[in-house]
């Protein structure tokens, strides 16, 4: 996360707010050897307290759970290269903006038998966000097919103890220079560009 406290102002609600709705980020979980990370959509309370989610039985992160760990989960949103001519005023440097949340808990495994609820739960979350398409459920597929596939992931649940998040906007520099970047950010290096470039201009 980026230290600069301009980046750093946001409030609580609007982390958890942006994490819930894009729900999708990389757990990372520490080891003597290198972090394990696995990408994972996410199921996150309203309240940003409980993150859910299922992995593959075969995960590292799986077998490393023996007992709760600690973890962090990290909700990744648009980004893009900004290049210092786009400000128009000397004596700039290249930067890279981005909006990202981290959240950290404690991670653990739940009971298999908590799985088809938090199944049914995610599919309808995102589900809902499709309409006016008739919504998917697990009560569309076939008995043998989906004890099959319940029987190859796990549910897990992290108790969220800090909810951290970057909103890197250029801010730091006059309005005039940030909606100038702005203008050009679109058609630059990146991902959502056109996101990105809303949020800049609202900065």
């Amino acid at each position: 996360m980026h230290p600069n406290p301009a980046f750093r102002a946001e409030e609580r609600a609007r982390h958890i707010e942006f994490a819930r709705d894009r729900g999708f980020g990389v757990l990372v979980l520490s080891t003597d050897g290198a972090p394990l990370l696995s990408h994972v959509p996410i199921l996150l309370s309203d309240d940003g307290r409980v993150a859910e989610l299922h992995l593959v039985r075969s995960n590292p992160i799986v077998r490393a759970l023996e007992k709760p760990k600690a973890a962090k989960i990290a909700v990744q949103g648009p980004d893009g290269y900004i290049s210092p001519d786009w400000y128009e005023v000397e004596d700039q440097v290249p930067t890279w903006n981005y909006v990202a949340v981290h959240l950290t808990g404690k991670l653990e495994l739940r009971p298999q038998e908590e799985l088809l609820d938090l199944l049914n739960r995610q599919s309808a979350f995102y589900e809902e966000r499709l309409q006016p398409k008739p919504p998917w459920a697990t009560g569309k597929m076939s008995d043998e097919a989906l004890t099959k596939m319940m029987r190859m992931i796990v549910p897990c649940r992290m108790q969220v103890e800090d909810v951290q998040g970057t909103w890197k906007l250029s801010q730091n520099k006059p309005d005039d220079v940030r909606l100038r970047a702005s203008e050009q950010i679109a058609s630059g290096i990146g991902s959502e560009l056109n996101v990105l470039q809303e949020l800049m201009r609202n900065a």
